[in-house]
């Protein structure tokens, strides 16, 4: 992978399987082939609902769709407090840009190719996380990577509701 290394030390790696998560299954997200995070699709409820969880089964975000919204959003909660929301922003024949709005920190954008997982996540015009299925061989498979010091679960979490909003 490497494509953050312009910024310094590369940051951690992990790895998703395309499409694999909807409503009442799980997931797990992997470092280096270790369990590190899971998504748990949370079954019979109204809406689009996932939890985060640490390997150890901390639940650390909860993600859910905003049924009541003109555009398409999702927000990824803690503790019952919304600490982001995701916005589909805009649409171009190649692109897809998303906006996440996140509280009480500044905001980031997610802009490139969602349906085919080639895409950054970017802070004040830094990337703070690179999407792209090119670094695998196996089918179906996409890699994160996230700059140093940033907040991998909250990155992941985003990145999961990118996918989720990105099927629609």
């Amino acid at each position: 992978m490497g494509l953050l290394r312009n910024r310094g030390p590369e940051g951690p790696r992990y790895t998703m399987r395309e499409k694999m998560f909807s409503i009442g299954d799980d997931f797990w997200i992997e470092r280096d082939g270790e369990r590190a995070f899971k998504v748990n699709g949370k079954a019979l409820r109204i809406r689009d609902t996932f939890v985060l969880e640490s390997a150890g089964g901390e639940e650390l975000y909860t993600i859910q769709e905003r049924k009541l919204s003109v555009r398409d959003k999702m927000a990824i909660e803690h503790d019952g407090k919304t600490v982001a929301t995701i916005k589909k922003a805009l649409i171009t024949p190649l692109r897809e840009r998303y906006s996440i709005e996140v509280e009480g920190g500044e905001d980031m954008e997610a802009k490139g190719n969602i349906v085919d997982h080639e895409f950054e996540i970017k802070r004040g015009g830094d990337k703070v996380a690179e999407i792209s299925k090119r670094w695998f061989r196996v089918r179906d498979t996409y890699g994160v990577e996230v700059a140093p010091e940033q907040n991998d679960a909250l990155i992941l979490a985003c990145t999961v509701c990118i996918d989720q909003m990105g099927r629609g």
